[in-house]
């Protein structure tokens, strides 16, 4: 799938649809860096730097699967609310790397830490803050099993710090996103705006991921700015009501990884007044404004899914409970057989109702209703007497397929969405650590 760069070089270009750039905007309180440590020995960037001077609230989710990061096991044991940096290096996943893969992180956290105190003290008169190793984030993406580089990521550190910037201009941002990608073809980012308030409030998000993705996160990493004053504890219930409609609503290959992060600054610049809960009414336009946010980056990971020419909606509606129909939409979203169809542009609605059968679900094939976009396939416990295999192959050939599933039972209701699965991802995947 093709993404109009045009739309991201245009100058006042902020809102876009899902799956072109968008010029991100600035963060008060933010700086941003993006340097090459050469970790693929390519010479392209692979370490980024988020820095943030006066601190910034934060929450985050991490994967599901029971063998993580030793990226993600750092940060669970800060046990903080508040921190001032979040370092992300792409090539190695720093998962199953023992006792060496921790130990290199603290050994980062420590140089990291003294280069920020240094340039503080160089910036500033008076009084100089101390940033301490345990005020510093890690996320790490790539290849699982080998030994972490701590030596070259600390030797880039001084070049990381002094090269970050408070000005974010939308090459920055498009610096960024990019050294984190692994197999991605494109950065993925995106932009919003809310009120909060009598209040502007600006999100900024990026994120990584083509491969191993499926609910729980998938192989994906994605970081949201805002200058909202929002305390942590309510970032967290925010964040975690928002991943669970949207990337945790994607699948590429029902796999899910060691690495996976989803996390949400917050630099307080823009000061809301207090805020009593999650519930609070000021905090709807922003809770709106996070998940089309976090939706917009789960779609643009989907469609730029390894090897894939198709994004696909599978819509479930009408089933007895929307945890029903949330078990039929994976059930058909992760079929290989289904995925395989997508790709040949083959209208093989019964790797559909095969989906539907292994669910586990019960259902009645006499209501049963399959529709590809707007032409009807399937009802009453049989094809339809409006089948029209030409239409159905002259739609296939569309970039955007939705398949809607009417169950007929109820109200539930889910959307997944997932992409094709073509000989492409294979190569990728048989050669990734090359």
């Amino acid at each position: 799938m093709t993404i109009n760069l045009k739309n991201f070089l245009k100058d006042k270009q902020k809102l876009s649809k899902m799956g072109e750039f968008q010029e991100l905007q600035e963060i008060d309180g933010l700086e941003v860096s993006a340097v090459s440590a050469d970790l693929y020995g390519s010479g392209r960037d692979d370490l980024a730097l988020f820095y943030f001077r006066e601190g910034a609230n934060y929450a985050a989710v991490y994967t599901n699967n029971s063998i993580c990061s030793e990226s993600i096991t750092w940060n669970k044991s800060i046990r903080k609310t508040a921190i001032k940096a979040l370092m992300v290096n792409t090539k190695n996943a720093n998962t199953f790397t023992g006792s060496q893969g921790f130990e290199g992180l603290e050994s980062i956290s420590k140089t990291l830490a003294k280069n920020l105190t240094l340039r503080e003290a160089q910036k500033q008169e008076g009084t100089t803050s101390v940033i301490k190793p345990n005020e510093i984030l890690f996320a790490s993406t790539g290849v699982i099993g080998e030994k972490f580089p701590t030596q070259k990521i600390k030797e880039n550190i001084p070049t990381l710090v002094e090269k970050l910037r408070d000005r974010q201009n939308k090459f920055i941002w498009f610096k960024s996103a990019s050294s984190i990608m692994t197999t991605d073809t494109r950065p993925k980012l995106a932009y919003e705006e809310c009120k909060f308030g009598n209040h502007d409030i600006r999100l900024c998000g990026i994120a990584k991921g083509s491969g191993m993705i499926a609910p729980n996160l998938g192989t994906m990493l994605s970081f949201i700015f805002t200058d909202a004053d929002i305390p942590s504890i309510y970032l967290k219930s925010l964040l975690k009501k928002a991943v669970s409609n949207s990337f945790n609503s994607i699948t590429v290959d029902s796999d899910t990884s060691t690495n996976d992060m989803v996390a949400i600054f917050s630099t307080n610049k823009f000061k809301t007044g207090k805020v009593y809960n999650a519930l609070d009414p000021k905090l709807k336009d922003f809770e709106n404004a996070l998940h089309r946010l976090l939706l917009n980056l789960a779609k643009q990971i989907v469609s730029d899914g390894e090897g894939a020419k198709k994004f696909v909606t599978v819509r479930v509606i009408n089933a007895r409970s929307q945890n029903m129909a949330k078990k039929i939409a994976f059930s058909v979203a992760n079929s290989p057989l289904f995925k395989t169809a997508m790709a040949g542009e083959d209208p093989n609605w019964g790797r559909v109702i095969m989906g539907i059968g292994k669910s586990g679900e019960k259902v009645s094939l006499d209501k049963i209703e399959i529709k590809f976009g707007d032409l009807k396939v399937a009802e009453k416990g049989k094809i339809s007497d409006q089948y029209d295999e030409k239409k159905l192959k002259e739609y296939m050939k569309w970039d955007s397929l939705l398949i809607e599933i009417n169950l007929k039972l109820g109200q539930g209701s889910y959307e997944c969405y997932t992409c094709d699965f073509t000989n492409d991802y294979v190569n990728i995947n048989a050669d990734y650590r090359n």
